[in-house]
């Protein structure tokens, strides 16, 4: 069941925006910011594989080192929130082997009755592609992710900024990604707007409907 309206999403899309300045005393209540989590875990990924990490940075000293990584912005340390987006750069067998114990375990069953999914996986992925095109692959599974985070935090009146202008490098050094397996793809920081960030009030600027979007 919905609670949402269609006139209501497109006016909390509409009200989004990449928050320049954050109100840095307020902060994303804990209830709120549990679903938020929830977004990221139930995104869609292909094949269900989840090929992703979300780092939720919490420690203020932690943040300050990731803020020279990012071109200073100060969105890493204003936010009530600061997420890093990071991907699997290569999937193994054992890496499908983990996905299947999951299912099991969440929907019953054995590894065997699932047999046919594992060979399609591992064909599709693990040996249909070249290392390189898995970490593309899973690279466009986080970006799935982080556009169903952001339309989540529209809808409860939570803002964000996406942040591409960051030093991924540093931000692995600094995280301890690359001995998770994991490599840092985007940030995203997040909370509410300030009252004197300019961009608030400035109107979308967005093709026309009839440019962008074709019926065949």
């Amino acid at each position: 069941m919905t609670t949402l309206t269609p006139a209501a999403l497109v006016t909390q899309l509409r009200w989004r925006y990449a928050v320049k300045k954050f109100d840095a005393a307020r902060k994303i209540p804990a209830e709120t910011w549990a679903a938020l989590e929830e977004a990221l875990v139930l995104s869609p990924s292909s094949y269900g594989l989840q090929p992703w990490r979300f780092v939720v940075v919490d420690d203020p000293a932690v943040r300050a080192k990731l803020q020279p990584l990012s071109w200073n912005q100060a969105q890493v340390t204003e936010a009530s929130h600061f997420v890093v987006l990071a991907a699997r750069p290569t999937t193994t067998e054992a890496d499908v082997d983990a996905f299947i114990q999951r299912m099991c375990e969440v929907r019953g069953g054995t590894p065997d009755a699932l047999a046919a999914y594992r060979k399609m996986m591992v064909g599709g992925v693990v040996k249909a592609m070249s290392p390189e095109l898995q970490g593309h692959w899973a690279g466009h599974q986080v970006y799935i992710a982080l556009g169903n985070f952001m339309t989540a935090a529209a809808a409860l009146g939570v803002d964000t900024c996406p942040m591409e202008g960051i030093n991924p490098a540093g931000y692995d050094e600094v995280l301890g990604l690359p001995a998770q397996g994991f490599k840092t793809l985007v940030a995203c920081a997040v909370g509410y707007r300030s009252a004197d960030d300019k961009y608030a009030a400035a109107p979308k600027v967005r093709y026309a409907t009839t440019e962008v979007v074709r019926h065949v």
